[in-house]
């Protein structure tokens, strides 16, 4: 029901698939007998038991990253094979219910053959099922395990989360590193193919990290204990400041290359550190307005103007603390600004444009004051 109704608004679901591991209380462990089945821990005859590895049974089995209420799945296990990637499989399941796509949890621990097999049961049931991977990295060149992984070579992954985008925005708005962002933006459209780039999952935060808000307005406090952490609010002007900071940031995250992705709350002001701080819940009827309203514009904008979804992208300029760069194609052009600086920055406009925030026309030159914005649009 809420894929079908999702699709007469124009939203697609994708899933959060995580198949490197179960919870120890799950039907398939049972580490708890809540229920009335038979899982791996309570039997070697357990139908699931060929999925785990224990090292001294019952108590002692491999888990991720050592957690053991996170007992860890042999993804090239015959059975569970079978159980997510075969024809009345998982993967194919929950896309004939509706589902247009999975993002794949901690991709790097999934072996290669998993993951390929997973490609072939999901685009089997419709070619367009867009899959997207969970890397931390430059995904075209990682290692993990010890061997160089294959992900954006047409047999894995249509896509994969963009956390270098992330942190290159991060620091640029904090701290101004323009050449930075410049760097890792260029580095990311180079090494990646085309269909790659223009599905890049492009993130400022996660389940997984500090809220954005957060991200920009600390004052280094991850040294302090947890409970600590559990309790750090940023005062008013702090707020304020961090507000601003975002609107910068967002700027630059709906607009280069790629579909931005926003975690929910973050349009809504909320705050945390690492998890569990980061999953509190949406703050309705305590949202933040301001931000709200920015989002909202920005997301019409970009609605507008279909330069955003496989447009070109060229920096313009990346230094002194100012970053600008340009998409366009053949008949669009759009110039987005973000002057960190505390001087004025001022470039020519070889022909008029209009200003898509302030909904006035602009020719000539342009002047975007300390700490500001710009966001630029022409029809060829």
């Amino acid at each position: 029901m809420l894929c079908k109704e999702g699709r007469k608004r124009g939203i697609r679901i994708v899933l959060d698939g995580v198949f490197n591991h179960t919870g120890s209380d799950s039907v398939y462990f049972n580490k708890k007998g809540t229920f009335d089945s038979v899982g791996a821990f309570q039997s070697k005859e357990s139908p699931y038991f060929s999925w785990y590895t224990f090292i001294e049974y019952p108590d002692k089995y491999e888990s991720w990253w050592g957690i053991d209420t996170l007992p860890a799945v042999n993804e090239e296990d015959p059975d569970f094979l079978q159980f997510i990637t075969g024809m009345e499989g998982i993967a194919r399941k929950w896309l004939q219910l509706g589902a247009s796509g999975w993002r794949l949890d901690v991709l790097d621990e999934l072996p290669d053959s998993f993951i390929e097999a997973f490609r072939r049961a999901a685009k089997s049931y419709e070619q367009d099922t867009l899959l997207i991977g969970e890397v931390w990295e430059d995904a075209s060149y990682k290692i993990s395990y010890g061997k160089r992984r294959r992900y954006l070579l047409g047999e894995q992954m249509d896509s994969i989360m963009n956390y270098p985008f992330m942190n290159g925005i991060i620091q640029f708005v904090r701290n101004g590193d323009a050449e930075k962002l410049h760097e890792v933006v260029t580095t990311i459209l180079q090494h990646y193919p085309s269909c790659v780039v223009h599905c890049l999952m492009n993130m400022l935060g996660t389940h997984d990290t500090k809220r954005i808000l957060t991200a920009l307005g600390e004052k280094n406090v991850q040294e302090l204990p947890r409970e600590l952490q559990a309790q750090m609010k940023m005062s008013a002007s702090e707020r304020q400041e961090a507000i601003r900071l975002l609107k910068m940031a967002s700027l630059i995250q709906m607009t280069l290359p790629g579909v931005p992705c926003i975690y929910y709350g973050d349009e809504a002001g909320l705050e945390g550190y690492e998890d569990p701080f980061n999953r509190r819940c949406f703050p309705w009827g305590k949202e933040e307005k301001t931000l709200q309203h920015w989002y909202e514009r920005l997301g019409t904008i970009r609605k507008q103007w279909d330069v955003f979804k496989e447009g070109q992208y060229k920096t313009l300029y990346a230094k002194e603390q100012v970053y600008l760069f340009q998409r366009y194609n053949g008949l669009e052009k759009v110039i987005v600004g973000v002057n960190r600086s505390d001087t004025p920055f001022q470039f020519e406009i070889a022909t008029p444009y209009v200003d898509l925030l302030q909904n006035r026309d602009v020719s000539d030159e342009y002047m975007m004051k300390p700490n500001t914005v710009c966001f630029l649009g022409k029809k060829l």
